[in-house]
């Protein structure tokens, strides 16, 4: 990774959605977080009203992960925040997630939509910067994977994608909900998606929220360290051994 490749410090952290406004929406409740480190990002969203025992329900969240560009673009314009998305909870979009960003405190981001109507609100948690790191697991022969494992302050992110592909016939922009309804009998190997968050403090992981509400809740003992420039190792009962080192600034790491 190129420092030139890192996007701006203001951004780092953990940020919490407080408002997502539409012509036809006004949502202060769902529940929504977007861990960024120098270049990777996690989002996790879960709608309040999603009866998330049901694999309708559970269709109902959003989650993604990839790599994040800042462009600038006219003088005059705010600049644009791009969330490069490499796996998704949701079927592929047709336009890029990209918003114009405005700080209206170092701790308070304004997200206006450039690829469809809607105003965003973000506030930074605390606690969330200092450390960031960014790994992708490896699999038998040694090969990086889509898995991804983030951290944010104290603050940590595990995303596994499914491995199902997307049933013939899916087209952009269809929603998850509407391809689970179309293939009833394929339903949980297209909700086989886990993005997992919650805080890392002294080695112990608790799940604030997960994509699979059964992980919410779960304390798992977590160490992440770094054996070399390119690997890292993480103790855990559920995640993977080895990693591949994406991102590393340990200011304070988890031990």
């Amino acid at each position: 990774m190129n420092a030139n490749d890192l996007i701006p410090d203001r951004y780092h952290g953990v940020w919490q959605r407080t408002l997502l406004q539409t012509p036809a929406t006004h949502d202060t409740t769902t529940w929504v977080r977007w861990l960024q480190t120098g270049l990777w990002h996690g989002d996790l969203r879960v709608p309040p009203e999603a009866d998330r025992t049901t694999p309708a329900g559970r269709a109902e969240q959003q989650g993604f992960g990839g790599t994040t560009l800042i462009t600038h673009p006219d003088a005059g314009q705010p600049e644009v925040c791009t969330w490069q998305r490499q796996i998704d909870l949701q079927p592929p979009r047709s336009t890029p997630d990209a918003g114009h960003m405005v700080f209206e405190a170092p701790d308070c981001v304004h997200e206006t939509g450039i690829h469809g109507q809607y105003f965003e609100v973000w506030e930074r948690l605390p606690g969330s910067l200092g450390t960031r790191i960014a790994l992708a697991a490896l699999d038998a022969t040694g090969a990086p994977t889509a898995e991804r494992l983030l951290v944010a302050g104290r603050y940590l992110m595990h995303l596994r994608p499914r491995s199902a592909a997307w049933p013939a016939g899916t087209a952009p922009d269809d929603s998850l909900a509407e391809v689970v309804a179309r293939h009833p009998q394929r339903a949980e190997d297209l909700l086989d998606f886990d993005i997992s968050f919650g805080t890392l403090e002294h080695g112990v992981w608790t799940i604030e929220r997960a994509s699979v509400p059964a992980l919410e809740g779960r304390v798992d003992s977590v160490t992440v360290q770094r054996k070399d420039q390119h690997t890292a190792w993480v103790g855990s009962a559920r995640l993977p051994q080895r990693w591949q080192v994406l991102e590393w600034h340990a200011v304070d790491a988890p031990d």
